[in-house]
């Protein structure tokens, strides 16, 4: 079950949200050095991850699942977000070169299929970025975060699933080894945390970074009905809710039945 976007956008708006946000932006960075003249989408709640690469990348665009509610972003300038179906993304096969997936896959009802038609939008070559709550961690453990919500994995899990959605994955990154507390001092130290948890391995990471490949020797099913694609962009400022979506949705099927 998706956490609903005012949740999110409060969360990273706090003083544990920025810093976890700072946290995991240098891991992801360190994935991606260079994304120059690339295409790079966002499921899920990405935008607090995308603007690294907004100066470098040819287009960058934030897609929100339905079940959680949008919002604007960027904050400047033209909205680039919009609302999404998880597994009908109004995109063109093979026409993104790297989708990143935050707050998405943990929170989804159909983790295969969502992978499935990430496969189908990226292009040959294309990479896959993904973040999830460690099963092990104590980020999965406490709900007062977006990161305590849904299913978190462990490594043979996520590789299970990624490759069975014909991924190869290719490089890991850990993060968050600070416990997720509001305290002052647990937010003033959480650049030490993260230096001890390098060093001590028996400290679980909070979070799980894995970055897959497209396979290309192998052909997806093709699914038995495609639904519709309706896109709800972000015109304004303040977030629709899942809630407002959903009642949305109801009255555009009453008008077509």
């Amino acid at each position: 079950m998706f956490v609903d976007v005012v949740d999110l956008r409060g969360f990273y708006g706090s003083g544990l949200g920025q810093v976890a946000r700072r946290l995991l932006v240098r891991r992801l960075r360190g994935l991606w050095p260079d994304l120059s003249d690339m295409s790079v989408v966002g499921l899920g709640y990405a935008g607090p991850y995308l603007g690294i690469f907004r100066e470098e990348a040819e287009r960058t665009l934030a897609f929100m699942p339905a079940a959680q509610g949008v919002v604007n972003w960027p904050s400047d300038g033209p909205s680039a977000a919009t609302l999404v179906g998880e597994a009908n993304l109004p995109l063109g096969d093979g026409t993104v070169d790297r989708l990143l997936l935050v707050h998405c896959l943990e929170m989804s009802e159909q983790p295969r299929e969502l992978l499935r038609e990430c496969w189908r939008v990226l292009a040959p070559g294309g990479r896959l970025a993904v973040i999830v709550p460690n099963r092990r961690g104590l980020w999965a453990r406490f709900e007062h975060t977006p990161f305590g919500h849904g299913r978190p994995f462990s490594r043979s899990q996520l590789v299970r699933l990624l490759r069975d959605a014909l991924f190869t994955p290719n490089a890991w990154g850990e993060a968050l080894w600070v416990p997720p507390f509001r305290g002052r001092f647990m937010i003033r130290s959480a650049a030490a945390w993260e230096r001890v948890g390098t060093v001590i391995k028996a400290m679980p990471p909070g979070m799980l970074f894995v970055e897959a490949t497209k396979q290309l020797y192998s052909a997806i099913p093709a699914k038995e009905a495609r639904r519709s694609r309706v896109l709800v962009p972000s015109l304004a400022g303040e977030p629709v809710p899942s809630r407002r979506v959903q009642r949305m949705s109801v009255r555009n099927d009453a008008r077509t039945g």
